[in-house]
């Protein structure tokens, strides 16, 4: 079954019944308490017709005069430089900045991070998270009262056994020294299962390319998407007698929001992501979207293999430095292992078109970067979830996403298939997607990293796969009962494109 497309990977809501796998959909018109965040305003009209880029140049010292003068002779204007990795953000009002600029001597590539005009086009997206009522509270908190040392939302949380948290945490809840970064739409940490974890110093408002650290910055507006907020307690919701428990309630969660109030993920923002995080000490990111305008994106189109090369170099610098980076494989059931994918969705920003693209050369980004850590999504029942892209030799391993109660429905005393995360304003609700599959994927990682803190991000990988539970492919694959194969698993059961090397086990995190 092919999910359908929605603008965004960001978040996927379900409703009750139904297996609608809009993957990571922008969720507007949620109330948050949480102060608005501080967004960069055009600082000139001309911005209003203008477009931003990526220059990307030799790394390890600042542009040249010679590439610095040609951008400005090229209408170009600066708006920050990332020298370590070489890539420039540049606005521009010129349609041929990017073809004259490339043509300069020092310019490895140059390409638009976005095809409408600065500020970007608006959402168009719908739907909401399944916010907790005050019954399904009650009956939680009632439900966990049995369970001694389970905080009162425990019990709705299936997917903490399924990957061994609860029994992890008996042992360890992970270390304070251990940060790890939620490179999203901006996180509330201002919610009570979040604020006794919260990294500030590590927090930061990328959205304009460059980093904005005014206080709160990172925090969604009330009419911005609950989609990081969701992740950062998925990962680090605190053990303490309030509400849920994250996987690694004892690290460390940062906010970096990179997500604009339209809900896009530029180029610029993400590169921003990666360095701040690099810079900050963290330890592992977690990465649960796709850069914007494009799906994938083609290295054979000169726009698009810049934005590549730009988020690539941001990435490996940011592991240079320390980081795990973990990503979303994305929600349309696609196989990204197969020769051709139909892509409806790009770019997303002005008018999308069907194209045909060869994901082994048009890279969904960051998730199909080397060194990036792909993560599937499974469902109550441990299956892969129906909306979850999958791959022989592209997914590393898998984690609970949720998937429609439906198809996977949970043990008793939880009734949703969906997970359960913090929502801004001091409330929790469900979502879906391999965007939940990630932060468990990214909590795992901050317990092996707190079990071994001299471990290199290579070595943290290297344990991930190795501790993964192997899981054999589900053959056939009928999720939704029709009697028609709905994707087809390939590989061995330690390796294989519906799991990777398995599901992913806290557990052995805190014990190997």
């Amino acid at each position: 079954m092919t999910a359908p497309l929605s603008r965004h990977r960001r978040a996927l809501a379900i409703p009750a019944g139904l297996a609608v796998a809009a993957s990571l959909a922008f969720l507007p018109g949620t109330p948050a308490a949480a102060t608005p965040a501080a967004e960069a305003a055009p600082s000139t009209v001309a911005d209003a017709t203008s477009l931003s880029y990526v220059v990307n140049v030799a790394s390890g010292h600042r542009p040249s005069a010679t590439v610095r003068r040609a951008i400005a002779k090229a209408g170009g204007t600066i708006v920050t430089s990332y020298d370590r990795i070489g890539v420039i953000v540049v606005h521009s009002a010129n349609p041929d900045f990017a073809k004259t600029v490339r043509k300069v001597r020092g310019v490895q590539s140059a390409g638009a991070t976005r095809t409408a005009p600065l500020p970007s086009a608006a959402t168009t997206d719908t739907g909401a998270p399944q916010v907790l009522g005050g019954e399904e509270l009650a009956a939680a908190e009632a439900a966990s009262a049995k369970a001694t040392g389970q905080d009162p939302l425990e019990s709705l949380q299936w997917d903490l056994p399924a990957i061994k948290a609860d029994k992890a945490h008996e042992k360890s809840l992970g270390s304070k020294k251990v940060t790890v970064a939620v490179i999203d739409t901006g996180v509330d940490d201002t919610h009570p299962d979040i604020a006794p974890n919260f990294d500030r110093q590590a927090s930061v408002n990328c959205v304009a390319g460059k980093p904005d650290t005014a206080d709160g910055a990172w925090r969604p507006s009330a009419a911005e998407s609950p989609h990081g907020t969701h992740v950062a307690g998925e990962i680090a919701a605190a053990k303490n007698g309030v509400g849920m428990t994250g996987v690694a309630p004892g690290v460390k969660v940062a906010g970096i929001k990179v997500s604009n109030p339209d809900g896009f993920f530029y180029t610029e923002a993400v590169v921003c992501g990666f360095m701040w995080a690099a810079e900050h000490g963290v330890d592992v990111t977690n990465n649960s979207y796709y850069t914007d305008p494009w799906y994938f994106n083609c290295k054979d189109d000169p726009d698009q293999k810049a934005l590549v090369e730009a988020v690539s170099r941001a990435s490996r610098y940011a592991e240079k430095k320390g980081a795990v980076n973990v990503a979303a494989a994305g929600n349309e059931n696609y196989d990204l292992s197969s020769d051709e994918i139909t892509d409806p969705s790009s770019p997303n920003d002005t008018t999308p078109g069907d194209r045909t693209v060869d994901p082994s050369k048009c890279l969904d980004i960051p998730t199909q970067l080397p060194g990036v850590v792909t993560v599937a999504a499974t469902g109550a029942k441990g299956l892969k979830s129906s909306f979850s892209n999958h791959g022989l030799g592209v997914i590393d391993i898998a984690a609970p996403g949720g998937d429609s109660t439906a198809y996977q429905t949970p043990e008793p005393p939880a009734t949703s298939g969906l997970i359960l995360g913090t929502l801004p304003g001091g409330k929790w609700g469900y979502m879906a997607g391999t965007s939940m599959a990630s932060p468990h994927v990214a909590g795992v990682a901050a317990l092996i990293k707190s079990t071994h803190p001299h471990a290199s991000p290579a070595m943290v990988k290297a344990l991930l796969y190795a501790e993964a539970d192997a899981t054999a492919c589900t053959k056939p694959y009928d999720i939704d009962g029709d009697g028609k194969v709905d994707a087809v698993c390939e590989g061995p059961k330690n390796r294989n494109g519906f799991y990777g090397w398995g599901m992913a086990d806290a557990l052995d995190a805190v014990t190997w």
